[in-house]
């Protein structure tokens, strides 16, 4: 598949984010359980690395269990059980690397890479807690709006060095202006969370690139997923750090 299909998948399931947001929990559960599910059997193909039906597991469940824990745990720390998914999902992918012995292929690629792999999945839950943040959802569309404008210009057949400012810019500026239009949010933490998630993303589009080969279908999936997951937690931090 086509580089560029990554962004179609991302935009994808920031579609599926905000509808499931704007429905029940169980819905926007079920959205980050497929989500992490999907990072995690999709990202060692895209990394290329031995073991990728038991690294699948080892970077997907974490990322189901940190998003089952949001959904539940009380408010305000939605995302307390996050960091012990993410560290035993960690030590998990070293164990299994110390099972595999030494002098196997990829070793060092492999762990580093899952580990990535296992905190882009972890950090989906972050969506679930901007959602239920103060019960309000601003910052969620916030952020959903902003990553729309960096993937849609990811898409544009482009040189990086055009194309990473424009998402960026577009992004910066898309953030702001969803927050005069949709809420009450400030015209700088709107921004700052626009800046930030356009420039998360357009840097994972340059991981793409650089790869430089056809990616297969579970590839795109784990790497149009994978960054998107990551953004929920990033908008619900600046969310409470400097609104709330």
């Amino acid at each position: 598949m086509k580089s560029w299909s990554v962004g179609v998948i991302g935009l994808a399931g920031l579609a599926a984010i905000v509808a499931g947001a704007y429905s029940t929990p169980e819905v926007l559960l079920a959205v980050a359980v497929l989500t992490a599910a999907l990072v995690g059997f999709g990202w060692p193909h895209f990394l290329g690395i031995p073991a990728k039906k038991t690294l699948a597991a080892l970077i997907g469940l974490p990322g189901i269990g940190s998003a089952v824990a949001a959904t539940y745990l009380p408010g305000p720390a939605f995302l307390a059980w996050t960091p012990a998914f993410v560290a035993a999902g960690v030590m998990a992918v070293f164990v299994m690397q110390l099972i595999r012995g030494t002098g196997q292929a990829q070793r060092l690629e492999s762990t580093l890479g899952s580990c990535a792999g296992v905190l882009l999945s972890c950090l989906g839950a972050g969506w679930i807690a901007c959602s239920r943040f103060n019960g309000v959802k601003e910052m969620l569309l916030i952020a959903a709006i902003s990553a729309a404008i960096a993937l849609a210009a990811g898409l544009i057949r482009w040189p990086d060095r055009v194309v990473a400012p424009l998402g960026i810019v577009g992004a910066g500026l898309a953030g702001p202006l969803a927050g005069l239009a949709i809420s009450t949010i400030a015209v700088v933490p709107a921004a700052l969370v626009g800046i930030v998630v356009g420039a998360v993303l357009v840097s994972f589009r340059r991981l793409v690139i650089i790869r430089g080969e056809t990616l297969n279908l579970a590839a795109v999936l784990g790497m149009g997923l994978g960054p998107v997951s990551a953004v929920g937690s990033l908008a619900y931090f600046i969310d409470k750090l400097l609104i709330h």
